[in-house]
C-alpha cells in the first residue's frame, strides 16, 4: 500500500571509536520534514555515550504501536458515530532476555484513557472498540511481541 522511509543519520564525534567509547547521539529524518533527535537508551549505553534526551529504537517501537492503535480507534469510532474528546495512553514496554539468550521487546502494554461527548459508550462497546483497533492496527500485526491493551477509565 506504501513505501515508508526515514533517514537515520550519525557521525562520529571527535572521539575515538574502537574502544566504544562514541556518541550514539544520532536523528531521524522524516518526509514530512520532522527530525527527531536520537540515541541508544541510557538503559543499554551509558551516558555519556548516550543522550537520555533523545527517543531510543525500543521508546519508538512503544509509541509506534500505541500511535497506531490510537488512530484506528478514533477512526472506528467516528465511524460508529461516537465523539472522542480526548486521548491520552501511557504505554510501557518490556525488554527482556528469553529462553535462547536473545533480548527482544516481548511485551506492550496500551493503556489508553479516553474522554468522550455524548453519547458515551458503555464499556462493553469501548472493549469492543478497543478490539477492533487492535485487529486493525498493521504494526500490531506486524510484530511477534505480545500487545495487550487495557484501557483505563
Amino acid at each position: 500500500m506504501g513505501l515508508h522511509t526515514a533517514t537515520i543519520r550519525w557521525q562520529r564525534d571527535h572521539a575515538t571509536f574502537s574502544d566504544n567509547k562514541y556518541s550514539r547521539a544520532h536523528t531521524w529524518h522524516f518526509d514530512g520534514g520532522a527530525v527527531v533527535p536520537a540515541s541508544a537508551s541510557p538503559h543499554i549505553v551509558r551516558v555519556p555515550y548516550s543522550d537520555p534526551a533523545g527517543v531510543d529504537p525500543e521508546e519508538a517501537f512503544v509509541a509506534s504501536l500505541s500511535s497506531c492503535h490510537m488512530l484506528w480507534f478514533l477512526g472506528i469510532a467516528a465511524e460508529r458515530g461516537f465523539v472522542v474528546d480526548a486521548y491520552e495512553d501511557a504505554a510501557e514496554g518490556t525488554l527482556a532476555r528469553e529462553s535462547d539468550g536473545v533480548l527482544r521487546m516481548t511485551r506492550v502494554v496500551l493503556r489508553p484513557r479516553v474522554s468522550w461527548s455524548a453519547p458515551v459508550p458503555d464499556a462493553d462497546t469501548v472493549h469492543a472498540l478497543h478490539h477492533a483497533a487492535h485487529a486493525a492496527c498493521f504494526i500490531a500485526n506486524s510484530v511477534r511481541t505480545t500487545v495487550d491493551v487495557e484501557p483505563v477509565g
